[in-house]
Order: C-alpha cells, then sequence, then structure tokens
C-alpha cells in the first residue's frame, strides 16, 4: 500500500465507523510531494495500523481550474483520486465524503461514523 508519509500532523477528529477506528488529521507534514489538507484514516479494530485512507490534496497549478483539492483512496491495491472539488477545504465537507467514500469501498453502507472525541 502507498501509505501517506506523515512526518507531522494534528489529530482533528477521532471516529468509530462500523468495525474501524478513524482519524482525522490536518496541519500535515509529509515526506510525500503531496500537499495534505487533510487525511481520514481508519484502522480495523484489532490492528495497530491504518488500513484504510482518504485524502484531500491541494491540485497543482496546471489542475486547480478542476478544483483546489482532489479526494484520493488509498487501500490495499486501491490508489484513486475521486474527483476534484474546493469544497473539500472545509473540515465537515471533507469528513461527509471521506465517509460516503469509505462506506462504499469496505462495503459499510449500513454504519454512521460517530464520533469519539
Amino acid at each position: 500500500m502507498n501509505a501517506p508519509r506523515i512526518l507531522t500532523a494534528i489529530p482533528q477528529r477521532r471516529y468509530q465507523f462500523g468495525e474501524y477506528t478513524g482519524t482525522l488529521l490536518s496541519d500535515i507534514e509529509s515526506g510525500d510531494e503531496a500537499k495534505y489538507q487533510y487525511i481520514l484514516a481508519l484502522v480495523r479494530e484489532g490492528e495497530s495500523r491504518p488500513v484504510f485512507y482518504v485524502t484531500a490534496e491541494k491540485n497543482p497549478r496546471s489542475r486547480q481550474q478542476e478544483g483546489i483539492y482532489r479526494l484520493r483512496v488509498i487501500t490495499h491495491g486501491m490508489d484513486e483520486e475521486i474527483g476534484c472539488s474546493g469544497a473539500w477545504a472545509d473540515i465537515d465537507a471533507f469528513c461527509a465524503e471521506a465517509f460516503t467514500v469509505a462506506a462504499k469501498v469496505l462495503g459499510l453502507s449500513d454504519e454512521q461514523a460517530v464520533i469519539l472525541s
């Protein structure tokens, strides 16, 4: 898995999402070329490392007419851009879309993300 290489980040919120615990990160410095606005990292119960990421990454100038940020999903066997939008600058808009995408990919359509802290 091509996981984000996070050097430092500030955890903003924690969630319970089915059998996963999610952490929403902001103010991210990474060893990647990507400029992350937010990262949602999901850890399956009983495991210690995230197995699923949704990221909001700043688009390069050449693509900013599509939207300032692109949404990307990273998990085992999948590293895919989902779309572009300026709306993902907003933390709540990002979370709503990230959990919608996670529910589809992980088959958790009956689950609701519950804020833990």
